[in-house]
């Protein structure tokens, strides 16, 4: 079996830290460099149900998106969520290792997952990184799709093709307006606005959009949006990474059992609707 140290180099190739923005807090946040990994669990979120479905499966890694400590901490204390968390991952000889801002732009990262969880095709990356001499990554990506749809329709695929959460899928814009290319973001993609309508996109699939960044997209161009729960968008890269470390393991001989978690850790647990108004159209 790898010690840690080996399957971190190996990610290190797939999401080399040095690719992540400046403010972001990724790499190996606990673990014993020359513990043994037999068993890996990808989630979004490092929160206390993950770490303790890690420690109930056994693993030795636990491969998280989402930074534990994104900004820095004097404290560990078992008195604070996230010191919990780090005692859980101690006690039970886990590690955490994480992948953001770098598994966002990799190639392919956490667009390509969207992309692929919703049957598009991918053109290229929306804001194309200056580093990458073959253009083949960056943030966000620009797709098509096989066959024109509606808006509604395409909102519906969404709907059914992600991970369902109490959010659902938002739209704004004209229900019936005909979308033949789309441009998607893993996470909150409402500072991307200008990239989109620059690339001319029908519509942009995301998440976190807010009030006025979307009234004033609004204003400028027809363009459709469709504002997914950002766990829910990037939960496919989980499922995309874990392919990837077990292509390695394969190709290693690592014998590696890598799982995805299937728990929803995302914040929003409930939803009512409007009874004044009909999903996709006026209100009645």
């Amino acid at each position: 079996m790898p010690r840690l140290s080996e399957v971190i180099a190996a990610l290190e190739t797939l999401w080399p830290a040095e690719r992540a923005e400046s403010w972001d807090a990724v790499g190996t946040v606990a673990g014993d460099p020359d513990q043994e990994v037999t068993r890996v669990l990808f989630a979004v979120d490092p929160v206390q149900e993950i770490v303790d479905e890690a420690v109930k499966l056994g693993a030795d890694l636990l491969i998280t998106h989402h930074p534990l400590y994104l900004r820095g901490t004097t404290t560990v204390a078992a008195t604070h969520f996230k010191g919990r968390v780090v005692h859980t991952l101690i006690k039970n000889d886990i590690a955490l290792h994480v992948a953001h801002t770098n598994a966002d732009t990799a190639d392919p990262g956490v667009s390509d997952a969207l992309a692929g969880a919703l049957d598009l095709r991918v053109t290229g990356p929306l804001v194309p990184d200056p580093a990458d001499p073959e253009g083949r990554r960056g943030l966000g990506r620009l797709c098509a799709l096989d066959h024109p749809l509606t808006v509604r329709e395409f909102a519906a695929r969404a709907a059914e093709r992600l991970p369902a959460t109490a959010q659902g899928i938002r739209v704004a814009g004209d229900p019936e307006a005909l979308v033949r290319t789309v441009a998607v973001s893993g996470g909150s993609g409402d500072s991307l606005f200008d990239h989109v309508r620059a690339a001319g996109a029908d519509a942009f699939l995301t998440a976190d959009l807010r009030h006025h960044p979307v009234s004033e997209a609004r204003a400028h161009s027809p363009l459709a949006l469709l504002d997914a729960a950002h766990w829910a968008t990037e939960w496919p890269w989980c499922e995309l990474a874990a392919s990837q470390l077990d292509e390695i393991s394969d190709r290693h001989g690592w014998d590696l059992r890598v799982h995805v978690s299937k728990t929803v850790t995302d914040p929003w647990t409930a939803h009512a609707a409007s009874a004044t108004s009909d999903p996709l159209g006026a209100p009645n």
